[in-house]
């Protein structure tokens, strides 16, 4: 079945709000679209002295994607997020890093020097072995979302920190 853009949108949205809830974070969902998809935080419940919070902003795909544009630069401490593979639930994975991260990325593929990235960015559709060799580090799974909004590694259920 094929799945319309609003619902791929939901579907990654819902994803990445069970990973974030998963890792003990909470999330607030803006009211408009300008950038910013959530924003992840921490309370003061738990394992932190202080508020964090970080916005994300989310690319949600069927298959794959990865793209990185400069209007998000603006953004300060903006958290991107590559949702694939929602058509098929088992074979899902998010990636997340910071938008100088991802830029990092793009100069290390040769985006940057491209007539695409002086008007606004570059993205691909069908990512390269090599940038999936590339986005393998920053690959999500339990406690990566709180180390990213936080800074903080999370503990485990004895209290004792781990580095996910």
């Amino acid at each position: 079945m094929k799945l319309d853009t609003q619902v791929v949108e939901l579907l990654g949205r819902q994803r990445l709000i069970a990973e974030l809830v998963r890792d003990g974070l909470e999330v607030a969902l803006p009211v408009r679209d300008r950038g910013v998809d959530l924003i992840a935080y921490s309370d003061l419940s738990r394992q932190v002295d202080r508020f964090a919070a970080r916005p994300i902003q989310m690319k949600a795909s069927t298959t794959s994607g990865f793209g990185v544009f400069s209007k998000y630069e603006r953004l300060a401490d903006l958290i991107l997020a590559y949702v694939w593979h929602l058509g098929d639930p088992a074979a899902a994975v998010t990636y997340a890093m910071t938008y100088p991260q991802a830029v990092e990325l793009a100069e290390a593929l040769g985006w940057t020097a491209t007539p695409s990235w002086k008007t606004g960015g570059y993205s691909t559709s069908r990512p390269s072995q090599q940038l999936i060799g590339l986005l393998e580090p920053f690959r999500m799974g339990p406690g990566r979302w709180w180390l990213l909004v936080t800074g903080v590694a999370p503990e485990d259920e004895n209290g004792v920190a781990f580095h996910p």
